[in-house]
């Protein structure tokens, strides 16, 4: 017989937003499904890859919450300072730089962590093993029918799901976010993102850099010692589209060069790590996070350039949110799928997301050109911002997702 379940919230995408969301709801004692296309274990990585995130001290309280922090297989690195300069390729950085330091924020917590890719993914695969009031369906394909009375989620096996709320968390190209005919805006910045780690010769302090360059930003994100290499680092290198066929396709020796050229010389001799990988950079924001009993969450929602590495944050501020407002629910019996309630969760979100799809597009039509006034007042601003104190804790409280 097929099986039949009652839940009051069923999260359909168990990527890190999806999933982290789906063990605080679960965590806080509220029936929680969670269903995935792929298979879990596959989505595991035993190997090292290259592949991290930067989540910020505003966000690991979603993973604290539910149970996902401690499970962590390989340690996280702080981020105790970045640094933000401003150059031209083959040319060394302007001297006028932005430096930001953890001292400066009024606190000893780190700005944030670095995370293994593979790290995050056996830990929440972990603990979702673990919840009692959590019920995970991977891989399946799930049809979806809303009412106002409530979901109905139908697997491939028969399965039925009641939910009282459906958490769309699907990523870009949401099929639940089309079905519900939610409208986005998207545009293309004709860059794309190569994702790779380097071992290095001398540590690097738990520092991050973001190396503007007229191309787009080349960042270096301070990770922990991992198999074979004592100090490494992640790298996020931004390039014109018609390039990155070129340089991906290089041999170690000529890659390893071509990131030595945009890092500098700070951290000596590197070498590439693991292994590559590139992403086509876009941005892109739904016109409405909700539809009947339906919301969306993540990049399902939601996409913004990573000149600043915010998105997954963004997403997780989403979790925090809906998940505060789920507990709220179930704490005074109201529906957690009510349109009011979902209309709050609207407010809070979408406005946060806006303003950070703004600030990075900003940013990056702002650094990502080699026009000399542009590059005068950029490099002014930079130096100004280093001098005003109470104006850099601002951006740290935006960075780090405190100041919500």
């Amino acid at each position: 017989m097929a099986m039949r379940l009652d839940v009051t919230v069923a999260v359909v995408g168990a990527g890190p937003v999806g999933a982290s969301l789906a063990c605080r709801l679960a965590e806080s004692g509220i029936a929680t499904a969670v269903i995935d296309r792929a298979p879990l274990p596959p989505m595991e990585h035993p190997d090292f890859d290259g592949r991290a995130y930067a989540i910020a001290s505003g966000s690991r309280p979603l993973l604290d919450a539910g149970g996902v922090w401690p499970r962590l297989p390989f340690p996280a690195c702080p981020i105790l300072g970045i640094r933000v300069t401003d150059g031209r390729l083959g040319r060394p950085a302007s001297r006028l730089s932005l430096g930001f330091d953890v001292r400066e924020a009024g606190s000893d917590a780190p700005f944030g962590w670095m995370v293994e890719a593979r790290s995050l993914r056996m830990a929440l695969n972990a603990r979702m093993e673990e919840l009692p009031d959590l019920s995970v369906f991977a891989p399946a394909e799930a049809r979806v029918e809303r009412s106002e009375a409530g979901a109905r989620i139908t697997l491939t096996d028969g399965t039925e799901i009641a939910a009282r709320l459906v958490v769309a968390a699907e990523g870009r190209r949401s099929p639940l976010a089309r079905a519900a005919r939610i409208p986005f805006t998207r545009f293309s910045y004709g860059q794309e993102a190569i994702v790779t780690a380097i071992a290095h010769e001398r540590p690097h302090e738990n520092v991050a850099l973001e190396h503007f360059l007229p191309a787009g930003p080349f960042a270096q994100l301070p990770m922990s010692a991992t198999e074979g290499a004592e100090h490494v680092s992640a790298i996020v290198w931004t390039e014109e589209a018609r390039l990155a066929d070129s340089l991906f396709a290089l041999d170690d020796g000529r890659f390893g060069a071509e990131i030595a050229r945009r890092l500098g010389g700070h951290l000596g001799a590197v070498r590439p790590l693991g292994r590559r990988f590139r992403y086509p950079i876009g941005a892109m924001l739904a016109h409405r996070y909700t539809d009947v009993r339906m919301v969306l969450a993540g990049d399902a929602a939601h996409g913004i350039h990573p000149i600043a590495g915010q998105g997954l944050n963004l997403g997780f501020r989403d979790a925090i949110t809906l998940a505060e407002l789920m507990e709220e629910a179930a704490a005074s019996g109201a529906d957690p799928g009510a349109p009011a309630l979902l209309r709050r969760y609207q407010r809070a979100r979408r406005a946060d997301n806006l303003l950070m799809l703004a600030a990075t597009d900003g940013l990056e039509r702002l650094f990502s050109n080699n026009i000399a006034p542009l590059r005068l007042a950029r490099d002014l601003g930079i130096a100004a911002v280093d001098r005003m104190p109470r104006l850099k804790r601002f951006f740290i409280r935006q960075a780090t997702g405190t100041a919500l």
